[in-house]
């Protein structure tokens, strides 16, 4: 999405923090192939990461929401990022951001990647975790009013943003894709792991006067157990995904989607699919060609 108008390249053995934070907007960064071990920040409007190769390329850290912080609290899941965007216009390319805390029932959520900023674009990207791999934010409200003083204030900013991913690849086990930005899946694969529960792809919280909210678009829908994952189900109310094109594995479900508990979420969430499959719940929609349309023109 951006003008590159810099070039730094990176090794393994560099501090990557303390490169992003000393490169001039519009940078690109090249980054050999190896494993950086850290948790990045990224806060330079414009920022491009490229990876040698997706699969060699790979930033991870390992924190967890259980884990206590030096103060003795639990980071919680927002804290528990590898890489946070917390500028504009940045792009991520043909590399990894993995979590590998493991374990996440006993440990909690373990988010990979968070996205704050606008104009997000990642492509040829592997997301790899557990339980909240990937968060797109803004945070719900409720949330923003009750990490004040928590969270930094550049995660839980009243932000509206607009997300891309290519041909991506997700993996996680539960509400591994999550948050309330309008996001464009493109040709993505989300692998779901098998931990022992059910397993929950997207968990949109947008709200009701968004839109557009998660658009999964000739996506594939893969797992390790059949019969076992529900494509989403509603953080909070007014919730939006929608699935155009998609191909879903035996992993799924024939219900679909999951109303979140013992919640009424159901009479308010707003679930899609581009046609009628059997089995469906009764409160997930039909879209027509139009409201297609309109979706997928929001990202041009």
């Amino acid at each position: 999405m951006s003008k590159i108008l810099h070039t730094i390249f990176a090794s393994p053995d560099d501090d990557l923090q303390q490169i992003v934070d000393s490169a001039l907007p519009y940078t690109g960064i090249v980054l050999q192939r190896g494993v950086y071990r850290c948790k990045l920040e990224l806060n330079t409007l414009g920022l491009t990461i490229e990876g040698a190769d997706r699969d060699n390329t790979v930033i991870v850290w390992d924190d967890y929401a259980k884990k206590p912080d030096e103060k003795g609290v639990e980071l919680n899941t927002f804290r528990t990022y590898t890489v946070a965007v917390c500028a504009d216009e940045i792009t991520l390319r043909n590399l990894t951001v993995a979590n590998d805390a493991g374990n996440s029932p006993q440990k909690g959520q373990e988010v990979a990647l968070t996205v704050y900023g606008g104009d997000f674009l990642a492509e040829n990207c592997l997301l790899d975790s557990e339980q909240d791999t990937l968060f797109c934010g803004p945070l719900p409200d409720d949330l923003i009013e009750r990490y004040d003083g928590f969270l930094k204030d550049k995660l839980r900013k009243h932000i509206r943003s607009r997300q891309i991913y290519r041909h991506c690849e997700v993996r996680g086990t539960v509400d591994f894709v999550f948050g309330c930005g309008d996001c464009l899946f493109e040709r993505c694969t989300f692998l779901s792991k098998a931990d022992g529960r059910h397993g929950f792809v997207a968990a949109p919280a947008h709200d009701k006067n968004q839109a557009v909210g998660f658009v999964f678009d000739n996506c594939t829908f893969v797992g390790q157990a059949p019969q076992s994952v529900f494509l989403a189900r509603p953080w909070r109310d007014f919730g939006k995904a929608s699935f155009v094109g998609c191909s879903y594995g035996d992993c799924i479900l024939p219900q679909g989607f999951d109303k979140w508990n013992d919640t009424q979420r159901d009479k308010t969430a707003r679930f899609a699919e581009d046609r009628h499959i059997d089995g469906r719940v009764g409160w997930s929609k039909t879209l027509t060609a139009r409201q297609i349309s309109e979706l997928k023109e929001f990202f041009r």
